[in-house]
């Protein structure tokens, strides 16, 4: 399972999945906002961006996810590969980019499935808008996000500016396989997560 990646920041990037056939039908909670819903009109004055700061740890309460994060770059061929087969429960940030918490689209990605059963994004069409997404940081804060929208998109038809434009505030993709599934060309559409940073939780150290 590869990214395919061509871009200018964050820009271009399509997953290229493999993996078992199983798919649900994806929730999508539209939002206003073109590049990624905008905060819910309830939502509190989200706090500044915070300085860079790798990604530890992901946990997504609603769908019952904790899971280790794993640094993804791009290989030769501008392939953004994913985490191993063999750990089906970790997930990928995109060294790239910006970290979550940064100015910017910060973009995490993870399996849906493999071929020994269910992996850490199984669920994440699941997720609806207003729903938490908490990521713990090396400098021991906790970006606490939003979802604004859940979003599920043919690869031929994958709006790369929406999902990877640039953004002042911070915000987070989440991006896993959907769709119909192929044996020869594995699923068809990816599960796209918008999401922006609502507020920070430092822990004392």
């Amino acid at each position: 399972m590869t990214l395919t990646v061509t871009f200018s920041l964050v820009a271009g990037i399509v997953w290229a999945c493999s993996g078992s056939p199983d798919d649900s039908a994806v929730t999508a909670a539209r939002g206003s906002d073109a590049a990624g819903g905008g905060p819910p009109p309830s939502a509190q004055a989200a706090p500044p961006p915070q300085a860079r700061s790798r990604p530890v740890k992901i946990a997504i309460p609603s769908i019952f996810i904790e899971a280790p994060v794993v640094d993804l770059g791009l290989d030769k061929q501008g392939q953004l590969g994913a985490p191993p087969l063999t750990k089906p429960r970790e997930v990928g940030w995109f060294r790239g980019g910006p970290s979550p918490g940064e100015a910017g689209t910060s973009l995490i990605v993870g399996h849906r499935d493999t071929t020994t059963g269910p992996a850490i994004f199984l669920n994440l069409n699941a997720l609806h808008r207003g729903d938490a997404v908490k990521v713990t940081r090396a400098d021991n804060v906790t970006a606490v996000f939003t979802v604004d929208e859940v979003g599920k998109y043919a690869k031929d038809k994958f709006p790369n500016d929406k999902v990877y434009g640039n953004t002042k505030r911070p915000e987070l993709r989440l991006m896993t396989c959907g769709g119909r599934f192929d044996k020869k060309h594995g699923y068809a559409a990816n599960v796209v997560v918008f999401a922006h940073l609502a507020s920070l939780k430092k822990r004392a150290t």
